[in-house]
């Protein structure tokens, strides 16, 4: 375990620079005292690292102390650099793996290549958590649209105007990011100096243009953030009250997302069954009733009274329809069986 320590010290020295000895025992979840001696034991090995105690102090290495790590081309760079920390991961004690992992990335990689991943954080953001609603790709668009994004281009881009109104309109944008949100994507924009969220979806065409120059503090995850809030804030609002099998805890944070868990932690305590009553909201009572009829007998509806309605009508829809289906297939098998055993007596 100390190995492991110290070399995650190390790398964090390597990667980060100066840094007090308080970050480093918060990082590595320490006492500030286990980082002094760690400290000394790096030292004692040959590792050119000191401390400094008081006002502006802190450990670093000497500047000359550089590990290298040769052989990743700068497409292979960007692509783990876009890797964060996904809440699955987190939930199976992963995570922290991974950001070590990064990390020692970073500090092995010489200075002016680290540079990629603050460049990459800049323009791509992956976002894992969910929203109820189905989501649509204009796939095809996507490597236009990262080539603009990577390569700081203005980009010419033809929209569906909303469905009431029809048509296409096309304009001149900045290419400012990508974020990847459960599967759907979304272009992040400056259009006459302001930062616009178009989801890629809408795009029906993407033409590049010429370079432009990136605002120097612009931030991509801040920028998609409050744009999240204020969508997920003004999305049509249709709670629903159902009684949930505690085993499709697991499949609800599949669908929903990180976000189904304040629901969880508002849940009345389970019942004698262990079913969890707790409040779902969704867009609309279409988009309800497919998730619930999605979840099957794991879900039962308390309210509204429409909706449980809703999901009963379609439930004995779909048993009918398969019900008649499988008395015609019997049927049909029926008649072949007959006709089969005719020929046999015929012959």
């Amino acid at each position: 375990m100390r190995a492991d320590r110290l070399l995650s010290l190390l790398m964090l020295l390597q990667a980060r620079g100066r840094l007090t000895a308080r970050a480093l025992a918060e990082e590595l979840e320490v006492s500030e005292r286990t980082i002094y001696r760690d400290v000394e034991a790096l030292a004692q090995s040959g590792v050119p690292v000191y401390a400094e105690r008081g006002p502006g102090g802190g450990v670093a290495l000497l500047d000359s102390y550089r590990t290298t790590l040769t052989g990743l081309t700068d497409p292979e760079l960007r692509a783990l650099f876009m890797l964060s920390i996904p809440a699955p991961l987190a939930d199976l004690g992963l995570g922290q793996d991974l950001r070590a992992a990064l990390l020692k990335l970073t500090a092995a990689l010489p200075s002016a290549r680290r540079e990629h991943e603050t460049r990459t954080r800049q323009r791509i953001v992956l976002d894992p958590d969910g929203w109820a609603q189905p989501e649509t790709t204009a796939l095809s668009l996507l490597p236009v649209l990262y080539r603009a994004v990577w390569e700081d281009r203005r980009v010419w881009l033809t929209r569906r105007y909303p469905p009431f109104v029809g048509g296409t309109y096309t304009r001149r944008a900045d290419a400012y990011g990508l974020v990847a949100k459960a599967g759907a994507w979304f272009f992040v924009a400056g259009i006459e100096g302001q930062a616009r969220v178009i989801p890629v979806a809408e795009l029906v065409e993407a033409r590049l243009d010429e370079p432009f120059e990136r605002p120097v503090a612009f931030d991509l995850a801040a920028c998609w953030e409050a744009w999240r809030a204020v969508a997920e804030a003004h999305r049509p609002a249709y709670p629903v009250v159902v009684r949930i099998d505690p085993v499709q805890a697991g499949y609800l944070r599949a669908v929903f997302g990180a976000r189904i868990d304040t629901a969880l932690a508002e849940a009345v305590p389970p019942d004698a069954e262990g079913w969890r009553t707790l409040t779902l909201t969704f867009a609309s009572l279409e988009e309800a009733r497919g998730y619930i009829l999605s979840f099957g007998r794991a879900a039962e509806v308390i309210a509204p009274e429409a909706l449980r309605l809703s999901v009963i009508d379609f439930a004995a829809q779909i048993t009918a329809f398969y019900e008649e289906r499988r008395q015609e297939t019997r049927g049909k098998e029926a008649r072949n069986r007959a006709e089969a055993a005719g020929v046999q007596a015929k012959s």
